[in-house]
């Protein structure tokens, strides 16, 4: 790994952390109970690269989370312009809503505005 990145990841690391517990307390507030097992994000253990954004040439930098079979469950991804975008996956029935799955969380904003939603699928009747 190049310092340059190194030193990206190590900028990101506090807004990254705050996104993490974001998910993390989005997928609390659904209801698991505590039994089901349901890895959370971690900032550290995701899996960074550096690309070029193509409209503003900006270096965005890009980390995936790979479960312990190396199939990714989820991604963060920091634009040059200070937003982000995550998603990271849940794969489990709705704890509350029967006839729903929860696919993953999404999370979008800014680090003093991050965002998340469920993202839900009817299960077929």
């Amino acid at each position: 790994m190049s310092a340059g990145i190194r030193d990206h990841i190590e900028a990101k690391r506090s807004f990254g952390n705050a996104v993490c517990g974001s998910i993390a307390e989005a997928i609390a507030r659904l209801g698991f109970p505590l039994q089901t097992r349901i890895d959370l994000p971690d900032f550290d253990a995701a899996e960074f690269i550096q690309v070029t954004d193509p409209y503003t040439q900006s270096e965005d930098l890009v980390g995936f989370w790979y479960n312990s079979r190396k199939q990714r469950i989820g991604q963060i991804k920091f634009h040059g312009d200070g937003s982000f975008y995550a998603e990271y996956d849940v794969v489990q029935p709705h704890p509350r809503k029967k006839n729903h799955f929860v696919e993953a969380i999404n999370a979008w904003g800014k680090e003093d505005n991050i965002k998340t939603e469920a993202k839900l699928l009817d299960l077929p009747q």
